[in-house]
């Protein structure tokens, strides 16, 4: 049975900083979610780097590289600096495979 991906994190610090870990699989069923989560997430006028630990993900599919391309992009536009932190192996080969290690700060 599918782990649904998980997002923990705290409100930004003071420096502007929300660092959300996600773990469990990340594929077409929970891509939306956490996509918009974290769209959310930089949204808030108190966010100006979001920090994605993808440690804990056991799975990603193209799906789920596609919401965190998309919630970077959102994070963008809302003047927030995204970044991936410590990929997991499954995440590292999915990054290596598509190219996109430069979209995420890797």
């Amino acid at each position: 049975m599918p782990l649904d991906a998980t997002i923990l994190y705290e409100p930004a610090d003071a420096d502007g900083l929300v660092v959300a870990a996600l773990s469990g699989e990340l594929d077409l069923d929970r891509a939306d979610a956490v996509r918009d989560q974290l769209a959310a997430i930089a949204a808030d006028p108190a966010v100006r780097y979001l920090r994605i630990d993808v440690a804990g993900l056991d799975f990603i599919d193209s799906y789920g590289l596609g919401a965190l391309v998309s919630a970077r992009n959102s994070a963008a536009a809302s003047g927030v600096t995204f970044t991936l932190a410590e990929p997991s192996p499954p995440v590292r080969k999915a990054i290596e495979v598509t190219g996109l290690g430069h979209v995420f700060g890797l």
